[in-house]
């Protein structure tokens, strides 16, 4: 498989078909894709609100009313919409539910080993928290997920915009987040574009790789 081919057919879609459904097997293969995104000292300090029916859109849509409103039909005729969540806090109950998947997923040959990714984990949760960056550190972590959104649903050929435009607070209320120790971070519209999709006919435009690339001696 080429990635770079998806990377480069990929756009943040402006119009999506609403006639145009995917599949649910389709959908099933995004999310564990999604599950198994990497993340800093395995903290995974994230969590998907999926949204697929006609109401469930429009609970996430109202959100972009009205300061994002051009952000409205994205999600309303999207297939799926994805919210993705970060969590508040690294807290005590998410770090013990972490290590005891990873000891039911076989990652320990011992005790030793299990106390060491403990406190390893605890470390760096521990730095951030003392440098008062914690909540940008675990965003930092979503965004990969949100990399492994985008590029793997370019593979799946699914058309995807992410979207931060929205009241996240409101969306927060509306999908009972804070009550879950999470707030809603970016909104990823799923489908097929449409044919009025003006973004589909433009040319992509990155900077050079000599202006992105040092290669040192």
């Amino acid at each position: 498989m080429n990635l770079t081919r998806f990377a480069k057919s990929r756009h943040s879609t402006k119009s999506f078909d609403p006639a145009r459904k995917i599949p649910a097997a389709v959908i099933d293969e995004l999310k564990e894709l999604i599950r198994f995104s990497p993340s800093s000292v395995n903290s995974q300090p994230w969590h998907f609100v999926v949204a697929e029916s006609d109401a469930a859109r429009a609970r996430v849509a109202k959100s972009m009313q009205p300061g994002y409103a051009y952000n409205e039909p994205k999600v309303l005729k999207a297939s799926h919409v994805l919210v993705l969540c970060v969590r508040k806090d690294m807290d005590e109950a998410h770090l013990n539910a972490v290590l005891a998947q990873e000891e039911a997923d076989g990652r320990f040959a011992s005790a030793e080993a299990k106390t060491g990714q403990a406190n390893t984990r605890n470390f760096y949760v521990n730095l951030h928290r003392e440098r008062n960056d914690l909540p940008s550190w675990m965003e930092k972590q979503a965004y990969l997920a949100l990399g492994s959104v985008l590029i793997g649903a370019s593979t799946l050929e699914i058309d995807a915009c992410p979207m931060e435009g929205f009241d996240a607070a409101a969306l927060d209320a509306e999908l009972g987040l804070a009550d879950q120790g999470l707030t809603s971070l970016v909104v990823i519209s799923l489908g097929y574009r449409s044919a009025d999709d003006f973004n589909a006919k433009l040319p992509k435009s990155r900077l050079t790789a000599q202006a992105v690339f040092t290669d040192l001696a």
